[in-house]
């Protein structure tokens, strides 16, 4: 299969690509039955006389072209309606009446906030392309698009998220007038995997409803079937959690699937370079150095343990906490002894062979480093955050 992606440059197109290129040379293997031979890049500074090349090879089409911020209204009607034009005179002339996937826009509805230059140039462009379908018995798959966010999407352009991602990962400031003001909003990894969807012959019709996305089997439109509903003090939020991380190590609850997951994500790709590490507050004694990780809201918290050669650390209890203790490097041995027993439960540990060792509630336990030479270092996960006002820890000597 040859497939020719126009706005090969922009923000889907490149992450469409990408996705595409990875298919071809099988490092990705989740989808089979794609079987590419030729990617066709076409985008505002490809040589023109490629296009005609390029359509009458094409065995599917991506159009993705298109002007979300010309200098005068009057380019949305060139770079929306006219490039489709172009583009369906082209494949005419080649005889070629191979599937064609059509990219728009929910503000092509023209009704209400959408009633716009934009969308009208989009709904023109929709008009075109159900005509050319029409006219030419091809296939056409036409897309509107929610508001779109993911990595590599241009701050201070046409996307709210991208800005606001880009602001608060670079410590500048962000404009909002009204909080409450709620977005769909679409992620590009969503609509890739519809994109891949619709070459497998899976696509998810819609119809519209309003400005509102209806699934629809026999649907006149298509459409990615996930998108999240969100208002921009959310979104602001969010953000806020996401910059203090480094500070607090607290990384807020993400649920697989959800808004949140997708935006932290988004967010991460617009940091700086100084932000990328950050440093992490190492206690440091004679014996070693005790440093937290991560913690989280529900699931506890990491921690790294380094201790020198001969030391012997823990010799403490907890009546409900429990831990794992997981040595990466180093020789060592862990003890554990339940509160009121003499027996002593002993486990050799080695970054050689790694295994984790449940720390029990009840029992006193501790962990020798039994190297002469080298630092034994423990990678640990605790059920709970440490809370100073309830630390649950007691010593006692194993």
């Amino acid at each position: 299969m040859n497939i020719l992606v126009t706005g090969s440059n922009g923000f889907v197109g490149k992450n469409l690509v990408s996705a595409l290129k990875n298919i071809k040379t099988g490092k990705d293997k989740t989808r089979p039955d794609i079987i590419i031979d030729e990617i066709f890049e076409y985008d505002i500074d490809t040589d023109e006389s490629l296009l005609d090349s390029y359509c009458s090879k094409a065995d599917f089409v991506f159009n993705l072209a298109g002007v979300n911020r010309p200098q005068n209204a009057e380019e949305f009607m060139e770079g929306n309606f006219g490039f489709a034009s172009k583009l369906f005179d082209t494949l005419k002339k080649d005889n070629n009446t191979c599937p064609i996937m059509i990219s728009s826009s929910i503000q092509a509805t023209c009704i209400g906030r959408y009633d716009s230059d934009y969308g009208r140039s989009k709904k023109a462009g929709e008009d075109l392309s159900f005509a050319y379908g029409e006219e030419t018995g091809a296939n056409v798959f036409v897309y509107r698009f929610p508001n779109l966010f993911g990595k590599w999407c241009r701050p201070n352009y046409n996307s709210a998220v991208a800005t606001f991602c880009y602001n608060t990962a670079n410590d500048l400031p962000i404009t909002i007038n009204d909080r409450a003001i709620e977005l769909e909003l679409l992620y590009i990894d969503d609509l890739i995997f519809e994109m891949l969807d619709l070459l497998e012959n899976k696509e998810h019709r819609c119809e519209f409803d309003g400005i509102n996305t209806v699934l629809k089997e026999n649907g006149k439109y298509c459409a990615a079937p996930i998108t999240h509903k969100v208002t921009l003090g959310e979104i602001a939020d969010l953000l806020e959690s996401f910059k203090a991380q480094p500070n607090t190590l607290l990384m807020p609850e993400i649920a697989d699937n959800s808004f949140a997951k997708k935006l932290y994500s988004t967010y991460l790709s617009y940091l700086p370079k100084e932000k990328v590490s950050f440093p992490l507050k190492m206690n440091v004694d004679n014996r070693g150095s005790f440093t937290e990780l991560l913690k989280t809201e529900n699931c506890g918290q990491f921690s790294v343990n380094i201790s020198r050669p001969g030391i012997t650390k823990g010799q403490h209890w907890h009546h409900s906490k429990w831990e794992f203790f997981i040595v990466v490097s180093g020789h060592g041995l862990i003890e554990e002894r339940k509160i009121g027993s003499d027996e002593v439960l002993k486990f050799e540990v080695s970054g050689d062979k790694i295994e984790a060792v449940h720390m029990l509630p009840g029992y006193t336990h501790n962990i020798i480093n039994l190297s002469d030479t080298e630092d034994l270092v423990t990678l640990m996960w605790a059920n709970e955050q440490f809370n100073k006002n309830k630390p649950d820890t007691f010593f006692e000597e194993v």
